[in-house]
């Protein structure tokens, strides 16, 4: 069960005031149609989780356990330090939501704003630690969601009212102490 919760309040933290949750709240104005807003959320999280998981899980395969706990380790710290950083929605992504309907302009913006975005390389990470593929994708996936949905439905309020600088502390902090546990796992093997 923690391969499921862990990924899914890691990423549902790490997603408040990403560039990705921007994305979700022009889309909202634009075309004012939450649902195919939210399906297109859901595909296109899907899609870019399960490529980000299975890079992980081949990682994790090809990579002794101490080495792979160690990269964890310091790639919880560097994630860490990119949540304190705010995002800001580039001028490429909020035009593809005005070319397209609304669900196809979400599933092509969300997947494309995903690639190399902290969320992404954290469910690599979490792939890597955790053996419940699965659960962590779906984990991922459903932190996306309890992020975005709450935009997409409320739009403009929602998102105006939000403690952005806590909320980005608080997700640097999920991560800090996923980077000291996975240490301590890498401390851990290294002593056996």
């Amino acid at each position: 069960m923690e391969a499921f919760v862990v990924p899914t309040l890691i990423v549902a933290l790490a997603e408040i005031g990403d560039k990705t949750q921007l994305l979700a709240l022009v889309l909202a104005a634009r075309y004012r149609k939450p649902w195919p807003i939210i399906l297109g959320i859901t595909v296109a999280t899907l899609a870019n989780h399960l490529a980000a998981g299975f890079l992980g899980h081949l990682v994790s395969e090809l990579l002794s356990p101490a080495t792979l706990a160690w990269i964890l380790a310091a790639s919880f710290v560097a994630v860490a330090a990119w949540a304190l950083i705010p995002d800001k929605l580039d001028e490429d992504e909020a035009r593809l939501g005005r070319r397209y309907g609304p669900f196809v302009a979400t599933l092509i913006a969300f997947f494309i704003a995903e690639i190399g975005d902290k969320t992404q390389i954290a469910t690599v990470m979490l792939a890597a630690q955790y053996d419940a593929f699965v659960l962590v994708i779906l984990g991922t996936t459903l932190g996306m969601l309890l992020a975005n949905i709450p935009v997409v439905l409320a739009g403009n309020f929602a998102a105006n009212r939000l403690p952005l600088t806590l909320i980005r502390r608080l997700a640097a902090l999920s991560f800090l102490l996923m980077a000291l546990y996975a240490g301590y796992q890498a401390w851990q093997i290294g002593s056996l």
